[in-house]
């Protein structure tokens, strides 16, 4: 009996010892996604992310629906991090969203950003981690609503052209490509003017956050709106179908690829096959700051004739994000031709791109 009432003793002993006991970081048991975002972040937000809760602040400014997937879909886990973590002047946003990195962790921002993400629950949006930098020649599979500008000079020839890029529903997208071209022609000298206009649809036909990889669909007609003769065009219509895939790679790596054939609308003009690869890292600078993207592409194409041979070109380049709310973006780099550089010359391609859908042109410096 002694025995038993002992052992029950040294028992019970224990127990309030280790009740007594302070509990380690290692020990706490980790929040819930859930239960961090309700703690902090559902007092402006609400609980479902549609505001709602706030009604003063919301006086002051438009707060997001996390609900609705055309918002919530486009950015990166990375991007909503850093303003929390930061608050709305990392990204150039306003400074009425608080800095929560001296309360939270990253990693239970990580995790308040992954409830989120349970707001939209239509899985046929595209994640924003998909929407890999966009290179100098080589097309991207993620839709967008982009405007770029982008300038190729060669042999004192200057090509310029506007593209303006809409994303509608949530696979599709719609481009329109003006071309102004500069050329010294051996016939009629130097001309400047329009060139052919492009329109073009695209279409996501399948995407995997999980894999890291998007693929499309695009259909694109060129308009001889261009004059031939001054060498401003082409002289026929063109209808250009390609495929585009993206994946993403370990370390903050990417490689894209692009294949597609140019099928003119008159005879006595050759069709063409052409297949592109673009592959490249992006650094962040610092905590939360400057993206750069240097990338490679190599570019092959081949006219579908007796006797043709591949044409192979090589394009190093950068790519540069140019503010805070890195919605504008800068990319430079050289064509250099591989094959049959008797008759083709090297070429600077820049462009510069504003992703509109984030903010106008002036916004989050």
């Amino acid at each position: 009996m002694f025995r038993s009432v002992w052992f029950k003793s040294a028992a019970l002993a224990a127990v309030l010892i280790a009740l007594a006991a302070p509990v380690s970081a290692e020990q706490t048991p980790a929040r819930s996604g859930r239960e961090v975002y309700e703690s902090i972040c559902a007092t402006c937000h609400g609980p479902a992310g549609k505001g709602g809760v706030n009604l003063e602040l919301e006086k002051v400014i438009e707060l997001p629906d996390f609900s609705d997937c055309s918002f919530a879909s486009r950015e990166p886990d990375g991007d909503w991090i850093a303003v929390a973590h930061g608050g709305g002047p990392i990204r150039g946003f306003s400074p009425l969203m608080p800095a929560w990195g001296a309360a939270l962790s990253l990693e239970e921002i990580g995790l308040a950003v992954s409830h989120i993400r349970t707001f939209c629950t239509d899985d046929r949006w595209a994640r924003g981690e998909l929407n890999l930098p966009r290179a100098l020649v080589t097309g991207k599979a993620f839709p967008e609503d982009e405007a770029v500008v982008s300038v190729t000079a060669r042999d004192g020839n200057v090509i310029s052209q506007f593209i303006y890029e809409k994303r509608f529903g949530a696979a599709n997208q719609f481009e329109i490509i003006v071309p102004i071209a500069s050329v010294d022609a051996a016939t009629s000298g130097r001309s400047t003017g329009v060139g052919d206009l492009a329109l073009e649809y695209k279409r996501v036909l399948a995407h995997s956050l999980a894999r890291g990889n998007i693929m499309s669909a695009t259909a694109e007609v060129k308009l001889p709106t261009g004059s031939s003769d001054k060498g401003l065009g082409g002289g026929t219509a063109v209808f250009e179908p390609f495929v585009t895939f993206g994946q993403i790679l370990p370390r903050e790596a990417f490689i894209q690829a692009q294949v597609g054939v140019e099928i003119p609308f008159e005879s006595g003009y050759d069709k063409e096959a052409f297949w592109r690869v673009a592959v490249g890292r992006t650094f962040e600078q610092g905590q939360f700051g400057r993206t750069w993207s240097p990338m490679v592409e190599l570019l092959a194409a081949r006219p579908l004739a007796d006797g043709a041979g591949i044409e192979w070109d090589v394009v190093p380049q950068m790519q540069v994000s140019l503010n805070q709310r890195q919605h504008i973006r800068l990319n430079a780099g050289v064509r250099l031709p591989v094959t049959n550089r008797d008759h083709r010359s090297t070429s600077v391609i820049v462009y510069l791109l504003w992703d509109w859908f984030d903010g106008g042109f002036f916004d989050g410096w």
